[in-house]
């Protein structure tokens, strides 16, 4: 009985532990120095299969069958050609001539880091380290008819900018010798990180054209000298299929083998922490969903439609949505179905997602995530309150009886069985429940848990100032202020609770806070404020149940 209060510590422990673990074995992912990751040039890949459609002819040529051609004359003519450069309210972007890849975009409304507002965070480029990029192309029975990613396209402008327009529509056009023309066109809207993306084949011969599309995101392991080397984050292939929901494909999934799977009404994504890049294929079209390893440590994850027939002298155009930018949850809900699940809350989403959507409305309202955070712990410490002031009660009384509970210990020394019995004949008459405080502890953890995801995943609260030096409720605390602070609640609240009998359990005890606090020092600052909050709510609310108690007992010797 003596070893409740060691065995809720203990768990909490465990549970951070745990927490830690689970990240790791969910979203780390061994950094790659720049120095060890060669550049190379851009290929597509996909499984070898090549599904057929009732009435038209099988397309000999896959993804995989374009990768030998990677590195033609096309791909270093390419090379001296000037990027198209793209600006709106939201996004710069770079398109390459050759393929009209997307090969750089910029995030505006996203620093690096809050020192420097100014220097946007930068999500694709084309050259390693952190190569991220969108490629797209078209396949077909002779290679030569149609453009592959590595095709030289032209548009009528160098730059495009958005202005005081809501939307504008980037050209881009290729032609063949023997009269097939391509155009590939982006969609930007005012406010927005969902472009249109379409190709239109204009089939200029005098026999069918068989065609189908693909569209891939390619890119290296993340290596992002800014973030925490104690927070590790996913980045990798995620795909969505009605069957499977959401289905993470890990670099080392994609090195142990080829995805290769049919899927209507789903979507491919390559994501890493805050931000992803996906394609969002037409409804009830049936696409083939692949991945594959390049040279250079490159994952491909990406589709391919099924095979079109275009009569000569018609036209078929290929239609996608490609979203570049954060895990807005509230616009990711509005895109497709499954995409909010980018923001990846674990096992614990139910719990998470009402907490975010509360912590949204707070900070609607206050305008300061901290504060919200803070008025988010007072309502959770409000909710949990009847059950707080069992654990308290039990706590107080725990305390009011160990100078008794000592003398059993001093009469019985060392006779174990005897000491029990007189503890439990003592808890009956004093109707106390030594385990009394330690469920209403552990209900509580899973809300700390799921705290920890939001701060962690919600995009919302990257770099959020709150006051003074913490400027970035997502990261730790730069000079430790705020841990040591909760580790001096987490002394006093220990204080306020009943001391152990036995001398190990209070060296425990004693070294606890000082633990915690080093556990603590490399938390996202937000999470440390929550619980510093709750552990001084804790302690005023303890307190003043234990005078109460006090009082009451006091009254009853009169």
């Amino acid at each position: 009985m003596d070893n409740q209060r060691l065995f809720l510590f203990l768990a909490l422990a465990a549970v951070l532990f745990l927490i830690y673990e689970a990240w790791m074995q969910d979203y780390g992912q061994p950094m790659t120095p720049a120095s060890s990751i060669e550049q190379t040039q851009g290929m597509p890949s996909a499984p070898s299969a090549t599904p057929e459609t009732a009435g038209v002819p099988t397309v000999a040529t896959t993804p995989d069958t374009v990768a030998s051609s990677a590195l033609s004359a096309e791909s270093t003519a390419s090379s001296t050609l000037a990027p198209i450069q793209v600006e709106t309210d939201v996004l710069k972007v770079e398109i390459s001539p050759r393929g009209g890849t997307i090969a750089s975009v910029w995030l505006r409304d996203y620093a690096v880091t809050p020192e420097q507002p100014e220097q946007k965070y930068r999500l694709m480029k084309p050259a390693p380290p952190n190569m991220f990029i969108t490629q797209s192309g078209l396949l077909g029975e002779d290679a030569s008819l149609l453009p592959t990613h590595e095709g030289i396209f032209s548009s009528p402008q160098a730059s495009y900018s958005l202005g005081d327009d809501d939307s504008m529509t980037v050209m881009l056009v290729w032609k063949s010798d023997a009269g097939v023309e391509v155009t590939k066109t982006y969609r930007f809207t005012r406010g927005s990180y969902l472009i249109e993306a379409k190709q239109t084949v204009t089939n200029g011969t005098d026999v069918p054209l068989v065609a189908r599309e693909y569209s891939q995101f390619q890119r290296t392991e993340l290596y992002d000298p800014n973030e925490t080397k104690f927070i590790h984050t996913f980045t990798g292939g995620v795909y969505y299929s009605p069957e499977d929901k959401y289905k993470k494909v890990s670099f080392d999934d994609m090195t142990d083998g080829k995805l290769d799977k049919t899927v209507v009404d789903g979507w491919i994504s390559m994501m890493q922490h805050y931000f992803l890049a996906a394609w969002i294929p037409p409804r009830g079209v049936a696409e083939t969903f692949y991945t594959n390893v390049l040279g250079g440590s490159r994952y491909i994850i990406g589709k391919y439609t099924p095979a079109v027939s275009i009569a000569p002298g018609a036209a078929h155009t290929f239609s996608n949505q490609l979203f570049i930018g954060p895990k807005l949850q509230k616009r990711l809900e509005e895109i497709a179905p499954g995409l909010e699940l980018a923001v990846d809350y674990g096992w614990l989403t139910v719990i998470a997602k009402p907490i975010f959507w509360l912590l949204s409305f707070l900070h609607s309202l206050i305008g300061n995530w901290g504060w919200a955070i803070i008025v988010l712990t007072i309502l959770i410490k409000l909710a949990f309150y009847k059950l707080s002031e069992t654990s308290y009660r039990s706590m107080a009384h725990m305390r009011q009886l160990t100078p008794r509970l000592q003398a059993l210990k001093d009469r019985y020394g060392d006779d174990k069985q005897r000491l029990n019995q007189a503890m439990m004949e003592l808890y009956k008459t004093e109707k106390i429940n030594p385990l009394g405080g330690c469920l209403p502890i552990l209900i509580q953890i899973p809300v700390f848990i799921a705290l920890y995801w939001v701060l962690l995943e919600s995009v919302e609260m990257r770099q959020a100032p709150f006051m003074l030096w913490l400027d970035n409720l997502s990261a730790p605390d730069p000079y430790y202020v705020l841990p040591l602070i909760m580790g001096v609640s987490m002394f006093i609240q220990q204080k306020l609770n009943p001391p152990p009998p036995d001398p190990m359990q209070a060296k425990i005890f004693m070294a606890l806070p000082f633990v915690f606090t080093v556990f603590f020092a490399f938390f996202p600052s937000g999470l440390v404020l929550y619980w510093t909050v709750n552990n001084v709510l804790s302690i005023a609310q303890q307190w003043h149940i234990t005078r109460n108690l006090e009082k009451e007992t006091a009254k009853r010797r009169r």
